[in-house]
């Protein structure tokens, strides 16, 4: 990698370079096949609502506000609860804490598709946000450490099942909901209920907790002590505050039947999981992590900016064009971001409380865009969510210039010429 990249472990380093999908799927132990596949089924959730929120809108007489919160609260959940995810997987042992979310998500998403107004579904969201956080905190550091080859081809599995789960949910949703808008949520809980029970089955049990190091509610924040991984995450949810703005407002802002709005998430999907598996290590190698992520940012505010004119021009097929390929610069981030964030920390840190502290900030810029994406449209117009989204970005990048220059400033040259600079 180039110097500006930040200084991962040596199993991360030595795993940076070279890495294709071919070798990262050699030989991984069942338990890494069935973790990520329990992650495909919990990051179906996320877009699974997409395609039918209209359905929902006009079933249930929801507005605007009332159904971008299927999403806020869900992601607000999350960020309160990724300060208990170490304590869990620390108290529990990994396998209970991801097994207790994956059911919590079932219950939630079970109970969901018997919903009868939309105060019901929000409130259920609190209980699929719950499980999500459970899971995905300590999916991803289990993962790291399980999976062979490396740090970076674990987060290529993982990002592959993020991938695979956005572009497959909205499809779900969308195939399920030209019968009923129910239909997904039961689909869902009975796929995470399989998920469930092979993790339940082919996780290695927990050892003693003796065995574990112990993790306190707030060394998620006090984690947050390392600059790399502070400035990491708060670029983090500036971005994952646009990427929000297109889950959330899109559908909406498009006001297309479930089976066309899920086509067209789920090219946003594939396209997501191809550039994270595929672009993202490539431009790592190329540029380095810190430019990569900054050019795919810059990328990411322009095609909000050619959605905002969609909007403004009524060009329904424009917004669904930038809504897909969107897909790219997103897939791209998710796995310079992420690999950044889990290299960011020395021994002394568990991954799962690194993962939990990244996670706080990533998810709370989610949440807090998904609540006021409704609101801006009503102050200032249908473009003006995609406006915000475009300028979230360039705050990031702001954010991510101003830190590197500072750090440069106060560590020495030789240092940076062998990559030591945080990010």
């Amino acid at each position: 990698m180039t110097s500006d990249t930040v200084a991962a472990p040596p199993e991360a380093q030595q795993a940076d370079h070279g890495h294709n999908l071919i070798d990262v799927f050699r030989g991984q132990p069942r338990a890494v096949w069935v973790t990520a596949f329990a992650a495909i089924i919990a990051f179906m959730g996320i877009g699974l609502v997409d395609p039918i929120l209209n359905s929902i809108a006009e079933a249930l007489k929801a507005p605007p506000e009332k159904l971008t919160l299927l999403f806020g609260v869900y992601l607000g959940v999350q960020v309160l609860a990724m300060l208990i995810t170490g304590a869990c997987a620390s108290r529990f042992g990994p396998k209970r804490t991801l097994t207790v979310g994956l059911i919590l998500i079932v219950l939630g998403a079970g109970i969901s598709a018997f919903g009868s107004n939309i105060d019901q579904l929000i409130a259920l969201r609190v209980l699929w946000g719950l499980g999500n956080a459970l899971f995905m905190a300590t999916a991803l550091a289990f993962i790291v450490g399980q999976a062979r080859g490396g740090q970076q081809g674990a987060i290529l599995l993982y990002e592959a099942a993020l991938g695979v789960g956005l572009a497959v949910g909205p499809l779900l949703g969308a195939l399920l909901g030209e019968w009923t808008w129910r239909a997904p949520f039961g689909g869902t809980a009975l796929l995470m209920l399989i998920g469930a029970i092979l993790c339940a089955i082919a996780l290695p049990a927990d050892g003693p907790r003796s065995e574990r190091a112990a993790v306190g509610i707030l060394d998620p924040l006090k984690a947050l002590k390392n600059r790399t991984l502070l400035i990491n995450s708060l670029g983090s949810a500036f971005y994952t505050a646009a990427f929000f703005t297109v889950i959330a407002w899109s559908p909406i802002s498009m006001g297309l039947r479930p089976i066309t709005a899920g086509m067209i998430f789920f090219g946003w999907g594939i396209l997501t999981a191809v550039s994270g598996v595929f672009l993202a290590p490539r431009i790592a190698r190329a540029v380095g992590d810190r430019r990569g992520v900054q050019g795919a940012i810059v990328v990411y505010a322009a095609v909000m900016a050619v959605a905002a004119i969609g909007v403004l021009e009524h060009q329904v097929w424009l917004i669904g064009l930038a809504v897909a390929v969107s897909g790219i610069p997103s897939g791209v981030l998710n796995t310079l971001f992420t690999g950044v964030a889990m290299s960011a920390t020395g021994p002394e840190t568990p991954r799962s409380v690194a993962s939990a502290g990244y996670n706080f900030f990533r998810w709370m810029g989610g949440a807090v865009s998904a609540v006021l994406v409704a609101h801006l449209a009503t102050w200032f117009g249908g473009p003006a969510p995609y406006w915000f989204a475009a300028a979230y970005c360039l705050v990031a990048v702001v954010l991510l210039v101003v830190a590197r220059d500072r750090n440069r400033r106060s560590v020495p040259e030789e240092a940076a010429l062998v990559g030591a600079e945080e990010f």
